[in-house]
């Protein structure tokens, strides 16, 4: 291993002769603000975001339907399709500072609000987003390990019969998805895990399509399409328990449309314009929204179709069906195989911004700054390891899955992470950068526009968040760590 100088690469010392005013021409291998040449098109834009929003929260989504029936439950759902479409485009439009061809670039979410916004706002919403990816980060380790348990017990139940206990515990599955992540987490930077979001994306159409495959074969089977118009009926829950789960439904929806945190750092691998980085965005939220819109129109009512009201929290891993085995492992391997390349997209912002805070605390520290050149085999480049970057990464991922082994509920932790990343992240900063960022004239009637759609927002995520709130507490009565299910 050849012995490199402290953040050694080509792209420190550009970026440093910037710093000191030497002017520099856009080459090869940078862009014209020091950084390394972007390269990415509206299509790995594109494979990024649907990684990113085709997620577990698919699978939950006949539960959400459940409890708000035929007639809410469609309607709720292209709701927040749209606003996550519309918001999406005004965070776009914040990428760059002024001009959009050649304005300063804000490199990340938090750089967007800096740019636009107070230093109290800035914090706040530092705060929301890093505990935000803490949490889906915590959310996938479950979802992954489930799916993993539900491989090992629809084996079982193929072999023993259905009634058989099969109990299995989550984890040491968790534990196996922890170390994938670790070696994942050492890919450095968010540019170089564009094969793994096109994985991943693959993977999550293959899940959904078997999931809306079985919907289908299942409401063929009972002669009928089940449910009804206002979901879930009181009788078969309380009255108030039909208010909580109607709630927790919200937040469960918005858990399936959520990637606004990371819409910046996915912009900023597009290559440089023409044309501007918000347009080919604005492209790639559309292709992306749309094709995840009518995969979770599909699978989540056809899943509310072939159960009615008993349709399972998780749809693949419920055990709504048995049936063939075969395909319902290759939908969970599928699922795990997401969540590794999903896990990724989510945290590389997180891991990013800490490493970037520890080169300006320890600026001569080689622990934090020196890395090490490592042969890799073929014409490949080099890898470059850092022994803070491995540190760091590797205790995030460890901590999660500790947390993550404490609380295993997959539909309440989905339904509260999409509450409490809903209004502030995906609306009210968006709204306020566009804004700033447009001068939209106080009062005017787009102003007034604008704040009305928070305000709507916001009292969403208040219900949400109550209703998830409600099914934690109630899981943790009747919760046992550790224990095998």
């Amino acid at each position: 291993m050849q012995k490199m100088p402290d953040i050694g690469t080509a792209n420190y010392y550009h970026q440093a002769a910037l710093e000191q005013g030497l002017p520099q021409e856009p080459s090869k291998c940078f862009d014209d603000d020091g950084r390394l040449k972007r390269t990415g098109t509206v299509w790995t834009a594109s494979a990024h975001i649907i990684t990113a929003v085709i997620g577990s929260g698919v699978l939950s989504l006949a539960w959400a339907i459940g409890q708000l029936g035929w007639v809410a439950g469609p309607a709720v759902m292209l709701l927040f399709s749209f606003v996550t479409y519309y918001t999406s485009a005004l965070l776009g439009d914040c990428y760059r500072s002024g001009d959009p061809i050649s304005g300063k670039r804000n490199y990340t979410y938090m750089d967007a609000v800096q740019a636009n916004l107070n230093g109290f706002k800035v914090k706040v919403c530092g705060y929301l987003q890093y505990l935000n990816i803490v949490g889906v980060a915590i959310g996938y380790t479950i979802a992954a390990s489930i799916s993993m348990v539900a491989v090992k017990r629809s084996n079982c139940f193929h072999k023993n019969g259905d009634d058989s206990p099969c109990q299995v515990s989550n984890n040491p599955y968790m534990i196996i998805f922890a170390i994938v992540e670790i070696l994942f987490s050492q890919i450095p930077d968010f540019d170089q895990i564009w094969w793994l979001s096109i994985v991943a994306a693959i993977m999550s159409f293959t899940y959904s399509a078997i999931g809306l495959s079985l919907g289908i074969v299942q409401v063929i089977k009972n002669g009928g399409i089940r449910g009804s118009l206002t979901g879930i009926s009181i009788g078969t829950v309380s009255e108030m328990d039909k208010i909580w789960r109607s709630f927790q439904a919200f937040g469960d929806i918005a858990f399936a449309y959520s990637y606004s945190i990371i819409l910046i750092e996915i912009q900023d691998t597009i290559k440089a314009p023409p044309p501007s980085e918000a347009k080919v965005m604005k492209k790639a939220t559309l292709i992306s929204v749309l094709t995840t819109t009518i995969f979770y129109m599909l699978c989540g009512c056809m899943g509310y179709a072939a159960f009615g009201d008993m349709a399972p929290g998780n749809l693949l891993t419920g055990f709504g069906f048995y049936n063939p085995y075969w395909l319902l492992d290759i939908a969970n391997v599928a699922i795990v195989i997401h969540l590794v390349g999903a896990y990724q997209v989510y945290c590389q912002p997180l891991f990013a911004f800490v490493e970037q805070w520890a080169v300006r605390a320890w600026p001569k520290s080689r622990f934090v700054t020196a890395e090490l050149e490592i042969p890799m085999p073929g014409d490949r480049s080099p890898y470059k390891f850092n022994l803070f970057r491995t540190t760091w990464r590797s205790t995030f991922v460890v901590a999660t899955t500790v947390v993550s082994m404490l609380l295993p509920f997959f539909n309440d932790v989905a339904g509260l992470l999409g509450a409490v990343g809903f209004w502030p992240l995906t609306v009210y900063f968006p709204v306020e950068m566009y804004i700033v960022q447009k001068k939209v004239e106080r009062w005017s009637t787009r102003w007034v526009c604008l704040q009305m759609l928070s305000l709507a927002c916001l009292a969403i995520t208040v219900a949400a968040a109550a209703g998830s709130i409600a099914g934690v507490v109630s899981d943790l009565k009747v919760y046992q760590p550790f224990k095998a299910r």
